[in-house]
């Protein structure tokens, strides 16, 4: 026997952080991981680098690889290795899970199956529609709206169902919404019971429909939404009027592209994102070493002879207390030296290595440093700089005209991530994009390094551009945008209100 297993791992209805614990666990030992067309692709990012990552969806009927081929690959992978199989929902709710375990069982290999958060449950709760309710209904069902093409004999007791159960949850039933409709009227359910079909439950492209029986499949024509969906039936669709918070929040449904480099995204992602907004990642920037340590190990080594050090970012602190760590030192090596950081989340980086820094700016730019540093004779003083490779020299030096030396040496450089941009500019093409973000102004610069200046242009004149601060800002109209967004306190968090200040004001107007 090989030395493979297989982890039938429900996925959950699209939302990220519906995803389990259990699941994200075998997610990080995956081998090979096997995924679906309602399995969200952020999930393969736990994954490790190396895996195998196959995708087998099923879209409209369009099958990238049908069911007996997604068996047999099951099979063939799960002999030797360890699959992760990646399912939308619960693997044993309408997922087809006790097919692909039975094939398992045949073939000898060992599996595991991990529940996942069913969508029937999810995405009526996403709608604001509860499944039970003392006031209206005591039982539910859950029912596939799309039965085996390859059997005319209907599992679906419908004369049971329509009248026997409270509320019912048909699974992938859009296509064949008007002989669902038909069929519990028929037997019995009246024509005037809510509805509610739900698109892309649970995610920011939610899209919820209500009507009757009678006028559901009217009002989803008009409204053209499309598979995947789920449809609710019953009185507790009512509820919505009154419960419905996801797709209340301020940013619902809006689509924010982040330039911020992949490592800095998450915060501000997930900020965005709890507003309701869709966030494309899009890092123009990359976060690497420099070229060479020497510079920065030099400074180091010498690192008593200063008298300041000043930090412009989070990376140089990170970057600067790794190469400390490995020359064997700690932060006690910065005793006696007076420290400096531009902005809340650069002192955040320091505090978090038992330092407090001695000045920290009002205003988070190069330019408040040296306001702050007005009543200082900086005359015949040593500063250290662990920074950007390339970056803006106003602080430095304006620094040595007041008699100051200064050691600028590159702890980390920027530089343009490998990625293309054809779903960018087809997003922007469609109208598809609300806002672009900048948080620096290389973010900017290397954003227009990836297009053709003459087409990009005319598309972000059409999107609300946001930028953390004046300098970014400046930047952007250099190249020729408008600014629509721009906090006064230049941070993250005050970024993240003004988009938000300024979309809620787009509404009420």
């Amino acid at each position: 026997m090989g030395k493979g297993k297989v982890y039938l791992v429900g996925a959950g209805p699209g939302d990220p952080g519906l995803l389990t614990l259990r699941a994200k666990e075998l997610l990080e030992q995956a081998e090979v991981v096997i995924y679906d067309y309602l399995a969200n692709q952020e999930f393969l990012k736990y994954a490790p680098p190396e895996a195998e990552k196959i995708y087998v969806g099923k879209k409209g009927g369009d099958h990238t690889l049908g069911q007996d081929g997604i068996n047999d690959l099951l099979v063939a992978k799960g002999r030797q290795h360890v699959v992760v199989r990646l399912k939308g929902g619960d693997p044993f709710v309408f997922g087809r899970g006790g097919e692909e375990a039975q094939m398992l069982v045949a073939a000898g290999i060992p599996f595991e199956v991990v529940p996942g958060v069913t969508a029937a449950v999810a995405v009526p709760a996403y709608a604001g529609i509860p499944l039970s309710h003392r006031d209206h209904t005591a039982s539910m069902a859950f029912v596939t709206g799309h039965e085996r093409e390859d059997s005319d004999d209907s599992k679906i007791a419908w004369d049971k169902l329509a009248t026997g159960v409270g509320t019912l949850v048909f699974f992938m039933g859009v296509k064949n919404l008007p002989q669902i409709c038909r069929n519990l009227v028929d037997y019995g359910r009246a024509p005037e019971t809510p509805v509610a079909v739900i698109r892309w439950g649970t995610t920011p492209d939610q899209k919820t429909v209500t009507g009757t029986l009678a006028t559901i499949v009217d009002e989803v024509r008009t409204a053209g939404l499309k598979p995947p969906a789920i449809t609710v039936v019953g009185g507790v669709v009512g509820l919505r009027k009154e419960l419905n918070w996801f797709e209340n929040r301020p940013l619902f449904g809006r689509r924010v592209v982040v330039t911020r480099a992949r490592e800095q995204t998450s915060g501000f992602k997930a900020v965005l994102s709890q507003l309701g907004a869709h966030c494309i990642e899009f890092p123009t920037i990359e976060i690497q070493p420099p070229d060479s340590w020497e510079p920065l190990d030099d400074a180091l080594a010498g690192l008593s002879t200063y008298h300041w050090v000043i930090f412009t970012s989070v990376n140089g602190v990170k970057f600067f207390m790794e190469r400390l760590r490995a020359a064997g030192r700690d932060a006690r090596a910065l005793s006696g030296l007076r420290l400096a950081t531009i902005g809340p989340k650069t002192s955040e980086a320091l505090e978090g290595f038992g330092l407090r820094p001695d000045l920290v700016p009002s205003e988070y730019r190069a330019e408040s440093v040296l306001e702050g540093l007005a009543g200082e004779n900086v005359a015949g003083k040593r500063f250290l700089m662990p920074r950007a490779l390339v970056a803006r020299d106003i602080l430095p030096d304006t620094l040595r005209k007041k008699g100051a030396h200064v050691d600028v040496v590159p702890a980390y450089q920027t530089v343009l991530p490998q990625h293309g941009s054809r779903e960018i500019l087809q997003h922007l093409q469609e109208g598809g994009i609300d806002c672009v973000t900048f948080t620096s102004s290389s973010t900017v610069s290397n954003f227009f390094s990836l297009f053709d200046k003459n087409e990009i242009l005319p598309l972000l004149r059409k999107t609300a551009i946001a930028c953390i601060g004046p300098i970014t800002a400046e930047t952007a109209r250099e190249h020729g945008l408008d600014i629509h967004i721009m906090p006064s306190e230049y941070t993250i968090d005050a970024l993240v209100k003004s988009i938000r200040d300024y979309f809620e004001g787009m509404t009420r107007s």
